[in-house]
């Protein structure tokens, strides 16, 4: 819990005190000077897989300790991603080439040569970090290209048949050879890492006599690295030599760039190409949809303001007849309110992290940055939550401020933490890092009841202080009847199609957001993701203003909540598309797993549900006042 209370004030100082004019990535995370000799600490991060999505500790398997495991430094988003960073027996020595070190030596019982067959079955890899760096193992680029492509961590080991033997068995990578590339500067010689790799290998060591470090090790060469024809077995009683060699290799790669081959993804021109054209296709249709509303509307407008008796007034139809019903108070307005101060709370900490990425403030080699920015601007955002749901309570002549602030503060959370606590449990039955330990659970409950549900009631204090919103026409007191609806016009279907076009406009963006969060891969493109939740706001808005203008022309004024739903139904596609990419992209078969994933993402879809809800609510107010205000009514 100390911890993340002093990784949580470290942030905030962080994002006060330093400029982002100058510099790509987080303050703190400065480049390191090191010299010929210059001690280079390996440290160990965790045991990831994309078939569970379960991460474990590093030291969960029986490999070599050293004599003290210490945790480095961990915010909250590292807490929360299941990253366990710790020391490690691997230690180099700046461009000082060392061959075949004997890292320790360990015999294997029955549990923990089921632990290790058990992990290399579900394909973990160990990910490993020097100087910020996440070791990498090189690989050919999917486009037949020259340029370095990486893969990141290791694999534990690997499944096959040897020496005659029909069975299947399990082989361990127990010699590693890292090679460390850095960019030397001519002037000083000192250097700077800018690539870490690995090549794994499994060799059966022989040896004549222990002797721990000093051991002479009969099949450590070259020739027996490279052949590979004698692996190292796991099963009881076997014993394990663990070894590794280091080799330098001086780059022209500079450190500002180091960065860039991780970043690299799959099919990159085709994201490119993709992103454009989608970007292309929601402006043009947004431009259409813009165009033939304000010149319907003008038309329409016009028109009514030049009937000169009432009678003519009657012989109108459509959204004219309904002004006097159209700022009617909805059923359970009060929830509306929570779902709208919601939403406000989450637009606002979307945008602002999304600026901070842009500045370089959560790139990938400030690991956890992003999550820990998006918790804590939830928390502090929350005084835009009571706020924005208080003005529209006032607006609906309600009396109980403190009641809705209340609700505001604990309905979102409330659920989103229920369904968090019961996930983090089932991570918790499997023994995984990933699960949050009880301090960090603790600190997020003294965030949100300590700093975010006070903001809230600050917030609604101030909102429902201010004058009540003014609707633009009177209401009348007996409600008008709503004539019988096309099947089209009917709310389901007006709502189902509504989804489709904010939807369309991020599908691209989502999978590559899937890819990164569900396949291990680095998300960078921030500047495009911006353009895109842009593009989101956009659809979202024009679309729930058109079908709002099409209901109110066929009389039906119950515009509130079905303005809310028209683009908050396209986290019903949301989902639907995290379905069929659970299908199609991933290999879970645990059920736990599984468990996971479709959690985590219902969790993502009713945050996007409140997030374009409010989106398509607020555009629709500001028009439907737009429109009736212009309207000469006695």
């Amino acid at each position: 819990m100390g911890k993340s209370y002093s990784s949580i004030f470290t942030i905030l100082c962080a994002f006060l005190i330093f400029s982002p004019v100058h510099c790509f990535y987080l303050p703190g995370v400065a480049p390191r000077d090191f010299q010929r000799g210059d001690p280079l600490p390996v440290k160990v991060n965790k045991l990831s897989s994309t078939k569970t999505q379960l991460p474990y500790d590093y030291y969960f398997l029986s490999y070599c300790t050293p004599p003290k495991i210490m945790n480095s430094a961990e915010n909250l988003g590292e807490v929360l991603r299941g990253d366990r960073i710790e020391n490690s027996i691997y230690s180099f020595r700046m461009r000082e080439e060392q061959s075949c070190q004997i890292a320790c030596k360990q015999k294997l019982n029955a549990e923990t040569a089921k632990n290790f067959k058990e992990k290399i079955n579900d394909e973990y890899r160990v990910n490993m970090i020097l100087d910020n760096l996440p070791v990498a193992v090189l690989r050919q680029r999917r486009d037949g290209s020259q340029a370095k492509a990486y893969d990141h961590g290791f694999r534990i080991g690997f499944k096959g048949k040897y020496s005659g033997n029909n069975d299947e068995k399990y082989f361990i990578h127990n010699h590693l050879s890292f090679k460390v590339i850095y960019h030397r500067d001519p002037e000083t010689d000192s250097a700077r890492i800018v690539g870490f790799e690995v090549t794994p290998h499994s060799i059966n060591h022989e040896y004549k006599e222990w002797k721990e470090q000093d051991t002479q090790l009969v099949t450590c060469t070259k020739e027996i690295i490279q052949d590979g024809t004698s692996p190292q077995e796991v099963d009881t009683d076997k014993e394990i030599v663990f070894t590794y060699d280091v080799t330098f290799e001086e780059s022209e790669i500079k450190w500002v760039s180091r960065w860039d081959t991780y970043l690299l993804m799959n099919d990159d021109q085709i994201h490119w190409f993709s992103i454009i054209n989608s970007l292309m296709i929601v402006l043009f249709l947004s431009g259409m949809v813009a165009m033939i509303m304000m010149r319907t509307l003008y038309r329409d407008i016009a028109n009514y303001n030049q009937l000169e008796t009432q009678e003519d007034a009657q012989e109108e139809t459509g959204w004219k007849l309904v002004h006097g019903d159209v700022f009617r108070p909805p059923l359970n307005s009060s929830l509306l309110c929570i779902y709208v101060g919601t939403g406000v709370q989450l637009f606002g900490m979307t945008l602002v992290t999304m600026i901070f990425a842009l500045l370089g403030f959560l790139s990938p080699s400030n690991r956890g940055g992003l999550m820990t920015a998006m918790v804590l601007l939830w928390v502090f955002m929350g005084l835009f939550a009571g706020y924005s749901s208080a003005r529209l309570y006032k607006m609906f002549k309600g009396a109980k401020w403190k009641k809705n602030a209340l609700k505001t503060a604990f309905f979102f959370p409330g659920i989103l933490f229920c369904a968090f606590f019961l996930l983090n449990a089932l991570i918790w039955e499997e023994k995984s890092s990933g699960a949050v330990p009880f301090g960090t659970m603790f600190a997020l409950v003294v965030l949100w009841f300590g700093i975010s549900v006070p903001l809230v009631f600050v917030g609604s204090y101030l909102g429902f202080k201010k004058p009540a919103i003014d609707d633009p026409v009177k209401t009348n007191k007996i409600p008008r009847q709503i004539p019988e609806q096309a099947w089209y016009m009917k709310p389901a279907f007006s709502i189902l199609v509504g989804g489709i076009l904010p939807f369309g406009a991020v599908f691209i963006e989502l999978f590559f957001i899937l890819t990164s969060i569900w396949l291990n891969q680095f998300y960078y493109i921030f500047g495009f993701l911006f353009i895109v939740f842009v593009i989101l706001i956009i659809t979202c808005a024009e679309i729930t203003i058109v079908l709002c203008y099409f209901q109110l022309c066929s009389e039906d004024y119950l515009w509130w909540w079905r303005s809310y739903m028209t683009a908050g139904s396209s986290a019903l596609y949301l989902f639907l598309y995290s379905v069929f990419y659970f299908f199609t992209k991933l290999e879970i078969t645990k059920l736990i797993s599984g468990i996971l994933y479709f959690g985590y993402m219902l969790i993502g879809s009713f945050a996007f549900f409140v997030l374009t809800g409010t989106i398509g609510f607020y555009s629709c107010f500001w028009f439907v006042r737009k429109i009736y205000s212009s309207l000469k009514i006695d």
